[in-house]
């Protein structure tokens, strides 16, 4: 394993064994990335690189613009994905993969929560992803259905995973309750334009198996 900090930030780095393996970016809300590639590891996954990302200012390096709170004890959104973006291409990825032995196969990008509705959205501003994971995303955000309806990805993804827990969506919230209609949308919006990919539903809460699903997305961009 390598680590190393840029902006305040921590990058694990957790290498594959085969030269040219994929990598998969994650973002990570509490430094889950050892446990999850421990995990990957057990399960047999196909051989890939894990490049983990904590540290981060959640609410405002996974939000693409601002949003208010969605309930009375959550933060409000303050809109620096773009920045963030700007950092994990231009100044952390280079330093990650100068320690690959060789050039990666394809790069990914994956998280949960915020994170994987920061995956979708980085398409839309760089084109080094070729394959998303965005595991119980909070693809709720207001105006992001909209926003991916009218854009055009930077490159067309190879494949997209989305998963959400069975409970997220029932709920009272007027925001939160439509996450699953808007992940299955986007779910079929990226079916009809030819792009692999899959929603899975699993049964719990939004917290519920965090490591098991992460897992369980990234395996499914890589195939197995």
């Amino acid at each position: 394993m390598h680590i190393f900090v840029i902006d305040g930030k921590t990058i694990s780095v957790f290498p594959s064994t085969m030269l040219g393996a994929p990598v998969i970016y994650l973002n990570t809300f509490a430094d889950e990335g050892e446990k999850i590639f421990d995990i990957a590891q057990k399960i047999s996954c196909p051989p890939f690189t894990l490049v983990a990302i904590s540290g981060l200012n959640w609410e405002y390096d996974m939000a693409p613009w601002d949003s208010p709170p969605v309930f009375k004890s959550a933060q409000p959104c303050t809109g620096g994905a773009d920045e963030y973006l700007r950092i994990l291409t231009a100044e952390i990825i280079p330093i990650a993969e100068a320690e690959f032995p060789a050039v990666p196969r394809w790069r990914g990008i994956a998280g949960y929560s915020l994170a994987g509705l920061f995956a979708v959205y980085s398409i839309y501003q760089t084109d080094v992803f070729s394959h998303v994971g965005s595991i119980s995303g909070s693809l709720w955000f207001p105006k992001i259905k909209e926003y991916i309806f009218s854009h055009e990805p930077k490159q067309k993804p190879a494949r997209i995973y989305f998963s959400l827990g069975s409970s997220e969506s029932k709920t009272h919230n007027p925001i939160l309750k439509n996450v699953r209609r808007d992940t299955e949308e986007l779910h079929a919006f990226y079916h009809s334009k030819g792009i692999d990919t899959v929603f899975q539903l699993n049964p719990g809460n939004h917290y519920d198996h965090v490591l098991e699903r992460s897992v369980a997305g990234i395996g499914w961009l890589l195939g197995k």
